[in-house]
């Protein structure tokens, strides 16, 4: 009689997210099923665990427009490779809490390069080299900030950490070097606008840096008679001669303290 066949020995249990998302290495597109409705929202709004921005954006996810937002985006995740990681997509969120807000920088879209976006604008992972534009900013920190050294990273969690809001207007992306703002019309701008809605009314005294057109757009929303906006050139390279010498870092600072609010400390370990 032949010998039984032994069953292949299985690898290490992977961690299921309970939102349907990936973490870590994303499994190919083409294995990837479709998320219901139901479970497609709860891939979003899942990621959200600050209870004090949950609870002012309860609302706006009860909205037929969000349902659309998440309806995109899992569509998109099941074709394609999409930028911040499912479970990072409201991280800027979960690292500053609402009552501890002081400044939000708003960015324009996520990194579309692998392994580049985590869920703050401008920052990168651990391990990854900066992109251009956070090469500009640390060009003008050394300029405008006594001490800043420019780090060999490009982890800006510790912004985060002192009251950050590091606010991409459009909170995904779908990867590949062509497509920037690939996700800017699917309803993300018009969730942003609420996000900031939501600071008008929660928080008074907090400091808008809007670097670029794009993000000055944005300006109208902001009630300038609680809270104080700094306009400065995007630190793109594109319009780089601009940017340094703005001095936003520093004129930030000048802005909390006449609040009498405590300065962000930009230096990074």
């Amino acid at each position: 009689m032949a010998p039984k066949k032994r069953k292949a020995e299985a690898g290490p249990k992977q961690k299921t997210l309970p939102f349907g998302g990936e973490k870590g290495p994303q499994e190919p597109p083409q294995k990837r099923q479709a998320l219901s409705n139901e479970d497609a929202l709860a891939a979003i709004t899942g990621a959200l665990h600050e209870e004090g921005w949950r609870g002012a954006l309860e609302g706006e996810f009860a909205k037929p427009y969000f349902a659309e937002i998440a309806r995109f985006v899992a569509d998109e995740r099941a074709a394609h490779a999409v930028y911040p990681p499912a479970d990072k997509v409201f991280e800027a969120f979960n690292l500053t809490p609402l009552k501890d807000l002081k400044v939000v920088l708003i960015g324009q879209d996520p990194y579309h390069e692998p392994g580049q976006a985590h869920g703050l604008c401008f920052s990168v992972p651990p391990g990854t080299n900066p992109p251009p534009s956070l090469k500009n900013m640390y060009k003008e920190l050394e300029a405008d900030i006594a001490g800043f050294k420019t780090p060999t990273h490009g982890h800006l969690v510790q912004w985060a950490k002192q009251g950050v809001l590091m606010l991409n207007a459009t909170l995904t992306v779908r990867g590949g070097h062509t497509e920037a703002n690939s996700h800017s019309k699917c309803g993300w701008q018009k969730f942003t606008d609420e996000v900031i809605r939501v600071v008008n009314a929660h928080a008074e005294g907090v400091v808008f840096l809007l670097w670029g057109g794009f993000a000055q757009k944005k300006g109208k929303i902001i009630d300038k008679s609680r809270h104080t906006v700094i306009e400065s050139a995007h630190p793109s390279p594109l319009s780089a001669r601009k940017w340094h010498g703005c001095k936003t870092f520093s004129k930030c600072n000048a802005a909390l303290k006449a609040l009498g609010r405590t300065e962000v400390k930009w230096l990074l370990d």
